[in-house]
């Protein structure tokens, strides 16, 4: 097997990253870094994965390379803080990730093959099976291995794939909009003198189904959102900017005006 490097120099310049880092952290560093923690540190860490995720929405590449920079620092500061308290350092994460993405790939590094991504991702989930076994966190039910804190969007997706591996799942994308329908008329009773609570629980099963079709067509519910969120922004900025050309403040705006405009920025 042949490897090539695709960034000469990485190597030195991620050491130099750790370098800056552990200067900052040190006694005479800088005050604000030296009082971060892991907990401090958690709404950064998200913060700058979404600003990644909008780079790639908004395919600005320049702007992406700059913000990876910025993600990168955040396991680097976290791997700093928990060197100081002897717990592992930035090594030890980058050994497992290795280990791990060698051992995870035996049809790369190994004897094995896989001919599909479908393969490849069934083979990955065994083995990963294989490995919480070994450590004794073997997963008592099925759906223990889909992560509570991931976003409701992407968690309710996990959910589908997960027990559509053993069956149960929809027959076909119809099925699924036939319940979508379902859930409408629900959510239309229940609004008719119903609780708050009773109405939130039939949204929650509209989306759920909504998120489910979006499984069964190969969409990724959340980037699909993502994507509408960004278009709505870009549009709604666009009816604003033309009202303001015509000195129309939003708020005086009609919305037959604002729709006008909407119409405009759609056919732009």
């Amino acid at each position: 097997m042949s490897e090539s490097s695709e960034a000469p120099g990485a190597g030195a310049k991620f050491n130099r990253l750790v370098e800056i880092m552990a200067r900052l952290r040190a006694p005479d560093g800088c005050p604000w870094d030296r009082e971060q923690d892991f907990s401090t540190l958690k709404k950064y860490l998200l913060e700058e994965t979404y600003e990644v995720l909008h780079s790639i929405d908004t395919e600005d590449w320049p702007n992406l390379a700059e913000e990876l920079g910025d993600l990168m620092l955040q396991p680097v500061f976290l791997a700093q803080i928990a060197a100081e308290r002897g717990m592992f350092s930035i090594a030890d994460s980058l050994d497992a990730i290795n280990t791990k993405l060698v051992r995870r790939h035996p049809h790369v590094f190994g004897e094995e093959n896989a001919e599909t991504a479908e393969d490849v991702k069934h083979r990955w989930d065994q083995i990963k099976a294989e490995e919480k076994r070994e450590k004794g966190r073997e997963e008592k039910t099925l759906l223990e291995g889909v992560s509570r804190v991931l976003p409701a969007l992407v968690e309710a997706q996990e959910i589908g794939s997960k027990v559509a591996k053993v069956g149960f799942d929809w027959p076909s994308a119809d099925d699924v909009v036939d319940k979508i329908h379902e859930e409408l008329n629900e959510i239309a009773e229940a609004r008719q003198g119903s609780s708050r609570e009773h109405v939130e629980e039939e949204i929650g099963d509209l989306l759920f189904a909504v998120v489910n079709l979006a499984r069964l067509l190969k969409i990724d519910s959340e980037q699909a959102l993502r994507r509408a969120n960004l278009k709505f922004r870009d549009r709604f900025t666009y009816v604003e900017q033309r009202l303001k050309e015509e000195g129309r403040p939003l708020g005086e705006a009609t919305l037959e005006e604002m729709e006008a405009k909407w119409q405009e920025a759609k056919s732009r």
